[in-house]
């Protein structure tokens, strides 16, 4: 077969997977980093295997290798293995069974306290340390840097999933790894080989048409692509026996009540308590 037409099919393939054969954006030029990107999806079970040799170092090589503002790298990662710290940590999570399975587990960090104890070292006062921009910049990087470590993981064949409700209690997450003042745990993330039957189905996004405006915002059109979207998503959680719902009845769910947010309601005042001033 003619490589361009193989190339073609491998990328309307991959579109079609995120998107629904009825909302495919415009093609455009295409590549296997592409390939990889389209392909990401969430895995939560996972084989016991040791990764291999080395894996570790080249997904933070990776993650170092991110944007980060002002080259500032307000961030860190803390590998946890210890059982009874996962275990704990878990609980924080809603009981993710997949924290305890995982060969490999991190936890990402908001961290402004390695600048302030450069300043202390140098004698210096950080005048622009004490502001919310601090924590949104420190969050922001260990985001990219995330990132940038999952595809490195996904480019090995690895399956990762993220861990966004260590946030439920960052307190407890704080004492659990000894994090000093103005460092946070934003999230954890999964690392392992998918366990057989685990590997998941690429879970279709909202179109392109609802989520990129031209020059200005325009929702005129957004309530029935919605709608539509939501079809994509009864059909793909049917096919992977969820339960059966739509977008707008997750997004409803997830954020129509205070229960529902886990404790992350007080989000601001835990982060004021481990040592965010948020000015």
């Amino acid at each position: 077969m003619d490589g361009s037409n193989t190339g073609a099919e491998t990328k309307t393939r991959a579109l079609v997977a995120r998107y629904g054969a009825d909302a495919l954006p415009t093609a455009g030029p295409w590549n296997a980093t592409l390939d990889l990107l389209l392909s990401h999806r969430s895995v939560r079970g996972y084989r016991a295997d040791a990764l291999p040799a080395g894996t570790l170092e080249t997904m933070i090589a990776a993650a170092q290798s991110a944007a980060t503002s002002s080259n500032l790298q307000t961030w860190s990662v803390i590998v946890v293995d210890d059982p009874a710290v996962r275990a704990e940590l878990a609980e924080v999570a809603n009981n993710q069974k997949h924290i305890m399975q995982v060969p490999l587990f991190m936890v990402f960090l908001a961290d402004a306290s390695r600048n302030a104890r450069m300043a202390e070292q140098e004698g210096v006062e950080l005048a622009g340390q004490p502001f919310m921009e601090t924590f949104v910049v420190a969050a922001i990087d260990a985001a990219l840097g995330a990132q940038n470590a999952v595809v490195a993981a996904e480019s090995l064949g690895l399956s990762t999933v993220y861990i966004g409700a260590l946030r439920n209690d960052p307190e407890r997450v704080a004492r659990l790894l000894n994090l000093p003042p103005q460092v946070m745990g934003v999230f954890g993330l999964c690392v392992g080989q998918a366990r057989e039957g685990a590997e998941g189905e690429v879970k279709p996004r909202l179109p392109q048409s609802v989520i990129v405006h031209h020059g200005r915002y325009d929702s005129a059109n957004e309530q029935s692509e919605r709608t539509a979207y939501d079809a994509r998503m009864i059909a793909f959680t049917a096919r992977n026996e969820m339960a059966t719902s739509n977008w707008t009845q997750r997004v409803i769910a997830r954020l129509g009540t205070f229960k529902a947010l886990s404790g992350r309601d007080k989000m601001r005042a835990a982060i004021e308590a481990i040592g965010f001033p948020l000015r």
